[in-house]
């Protein structure tokens, strides 16, 4: 009797979590700060039946320091958030990181990436991608012989 070991699809999506969580532990302080605590930008992921969705908060990042991609299943927001600095002045407290980020995130389905748009307002970045044709759902006529 052959036994073949079988792998759940939630322990794939748990695995890639905790990867994810160790890479994040793994960056380096900056500021003061450790980076891994809360990965920058928050983001948001959800989906209907012919789109994905993503919204980034981003207060304090200007749209020309915001680059995002998309290749097959994999979403990418790269950008800088600049230090706010005016003039002559004593900086008494910086809880806001300042500087690179990017998050990278395996989508759930393929999208089409000709079709993806993204919107900045009011510190919200939205990112809409249309599902890929083979990843929407298909309907299929069951006949009779």
């Amino acid at each position: 009797m052959l036994l073949q070991r079988m792998t759940p699809p939630v322990f794939g999506d748990l695995r890639r979590e905790m990867d994810r969580l160790f890479q994040d532990f793994a960056r380096p302080f900056d500021g003061g700060f450790f980076r891994g605590a809360a990965a920058f930008p928050a983001l948001n992921v959800w989906e209907d039946a012919d789109k994905v969705y993503a919204e980034a908060e981003m207060p304090g990042v200007k749209l020309e320091d915001v680059e995002v991609s998309v290749v097959g299943s994999e979403l990418s927001i790269k950008g800088t958030r600049r230090p706010q600095r005016e003039g002559n002045m004593t900086l008494h407290r910086q809880e806001r990181v300042t500087g690179e980020f990017a998050r990278f995130l395996t989508l759930p389905v393929m999208v089409n990436a000709e079709k993806v748009e993204a919107v900045m307002k009011d510190g919200v970045l939205t990112i809409t991608m249309p599902k890929a044709d083979q990843a929407k759902r298909k309907r299929i006529e069951v006949k009779t012989k």
